[in-house]
């Protein structure tokens, strides 16, 4: 076990990982060294992933918000200037610390975890992998297929892009303090989409009004967007929102008008 010399942050969400076998677990996760150089591991805390990281020579980029983690790594590892930042990464602009392609690896908080999908959504022409730790419930909703109970907005988004699989779980007890949950390790892939054939921001608009209420058919679920009548005659209105596949949100875009490449 790592011995723990930052203390944890309720307000950060902070639960730093101590078990070095699943943090290797983690790292060997990666599969993308021929496709980019430069890893940003994302609240790195007291450094188990980064150590793992460092040993296999992964041209780093860590961004941590907390000021006592930053000393703690300052400390420990050799890092260059502009290498560590203590910064937010919901608040910083990537293009101005990273050029070309690039990985995500990180435990994130549970409560800032869809907020930073959305943020790498925004860059993802660049982000070709991330390999995280999430809230097992998260985790495995992120990569439920249609038709599954646990698909949501975030799994159409970001399945739009990415292909995500379900790696494995870990137990509370792999981390100081424990948390209450589970957590579940997931790996996104960038697929082959470079941008969708349809408005992306009216495709976000869709799919977010669509789970609004997901018990009810899209016919229902979408009227307050007042699509053209000739949507509402589409089959696709007669389902449910967990039915659609990522190829059917396109479809019911293009049919709502807003066809064309216009990316989010």
């Amino acid at each position: 076990m790592t011995k723990i010399m930052v203390k944890p942050k309720k307000y950060l969400g902070q639960h730093f990982l101590t078990d070095q076998g699943i943090a290797k677990q983690i790292v060997d996760s990666l599969t993308g060294h021929g496709h980019y150089e430069t890893l940003v591991e994302i609240g790195p805390g007291t450094g188990v992933l980064t150590r793992q990281l460092w040993e296999k020579r992964w041209k780093l980029l860590l961004v941590e918000v907390d000021r006592e983690s930053v000393e703690y790594l300052t400390k420990h590892f050799d890092v260059q200037e502009g290498q560590l930042l203590n910064m937010d990464f919901l608040k910083i602009n990537l293009k101005d610390h990273i050029q070309g392609p690039f990985g995500v690896i990180g435990n994130f908080p549970y409560n800032i975890s869809s907020q930073l999908f959305f943020k790498m959504l925004e860059d993802k022409n660049n982000v070709k992998e991330v390999v995280c730790m999430l809230q097992k419930e998260v985790a495995e909703r992120l990569a439920s297929p249609p038709g599954s109970k646990k698909y949501g907005i975030l799994s159409v988004l970001l399945q739009a892009f990415y292909d995500i699989e379900y790696l494995f779980s870990v137990n509370p007890e792999s981390f100081f303090p424990p948390p209450k949950v589970d957590s579940g390790v997931i790996r996104l892939t960038r697929n082959q989409t470079a941008a969708l054939p349809c408005d992306e921001k009216a495709f976000v608009r869709i799919v977010k009004q669509s789970f609004q209420n997901r018990r009810k058919t899209l016919r229902n679920a979408l009227k307050p967007l007042n699509l053209p009548a000739e949507v509402s005659a589409d089959k696709l209105l007669s389902l449910r929102a967990e039915q659609l596949s990522v190829d059917d949100f396109i479809k019911l875009t293009v049919l709502a008008g807003h066809g064309g490449n216009h990316t989010i």
